[in-house]
Parts: C-alpha cells; structure tokens; sequence
C-alpha cells in the first residue's frame, strides 16, 4: 500500500473517467468502489470514490460535486519509452480532449497530463548547456513531443 494517493475530483462522473483511464493504460486496475449511503450529500447508491491504479501507481477518484475543477498546476507525468508509447497515450488521452504544449494535453475530464520521452529530463539537465538549450528550444517549439527531432536538437554539432 502506498503511503501517499492523489485524489482526483470529479462532478458525478468519477467511475466514467475510471473506466477511459484503464482503457487508455494497460497495466491498470479498479480496487475498491464506495457508495454513497443514506447520510449523503450525494444521491444513496451512487458512486463516492472509487480506488484505481495505472501503471502501479494508485489514486483515488471522488464524486465531490460542482465546487472545484482540475488546472494544469497538478499534472500527471508519464515516462514513455518510445516515440510509438508516446504517440498511442497522446492520441487515447487527447479523445475529447485539448493538447496543449511541450508534450502536455488536457483530457475530457480536464486532468492534465504530460507525455514525455523518459531521456527529456537526461538532456536538459546535460552540463553542456548549449546542447540542453538546443532541446529546450525544440521541444519549445512541439505540441506533441518528437523523439526524433529532440534527439536530433541533442546530437547536433
């Protein structure tokens, strides 16, 4: 059990947003579901939370009402392995959604989400600051992150 589970906020719809995480990530699971019973506020029978887990990671998500909605100042961040990973999450995360820039999208719900190569964080921290600059610059520039053209702005001479 992990110590420490982020709690995403939903308006009536937490089990619909449940069901499209697991369909988009397929290392992913549906725990424990609670109800809302006869002391409310919600509607007896309908669902409170429900507890999941994408890729190892557990969260929880709650039917909390109308009074407060997701920004883009908490994020989830996926390390993709590949340009493949990386474009299938996009395109599966972006239905109904918004993308955003620099490897971000906001989904459906309005989680926002960040796709990135796991090596981009290698690279800006590189102690050649001009090769990191040529990578900040292009990925500056991306609305979906391109390994090709990222590795491309690294190795240049």
């Amino acid at each position: 059990m992990q110590k420490i589970t982020p709690c995403l906020w939903f308006d009536g719809n937490a089990m619909e947003a449940v069901d499209f995480y697991l369909s988009v990530f397929k290392n992913s699971k549906i725990g424990d579901v609670m109800y809302w019973g006869d002391a409310g506020p919600g509607k007896k029978g309908d669902v409170l939370c429900v507890n999941f887990e994408l890729e190892g990671q557990g969260f929880m998500a709650l039917n909390g009402g109308p009074e407060f909605h997701f920004t883009p100042a908490i994020s989830l961040f996926v390390d993709c392995a590949t340009q493949q990973e990386i474009d299938e999450l996009w395109e599966k995360l972006l239905d109904g959604g918004q993308p955003v820039e620099c490897g971000w999208l906001t989904d459906r719900f309005g989680v926002s989400w960040q796709i990135v190569p796991g090596f981009l964080g290698e690279m800006l921290r590189d102690k050649n600051r001009e090769k990191a600059d040529r990578v900040m610059r292009a990925m500056l520039k991306m609305v979906k992150l391109d390994v090709a053209l990222l590795k491309q702005a690294y190795e240049q001479d």
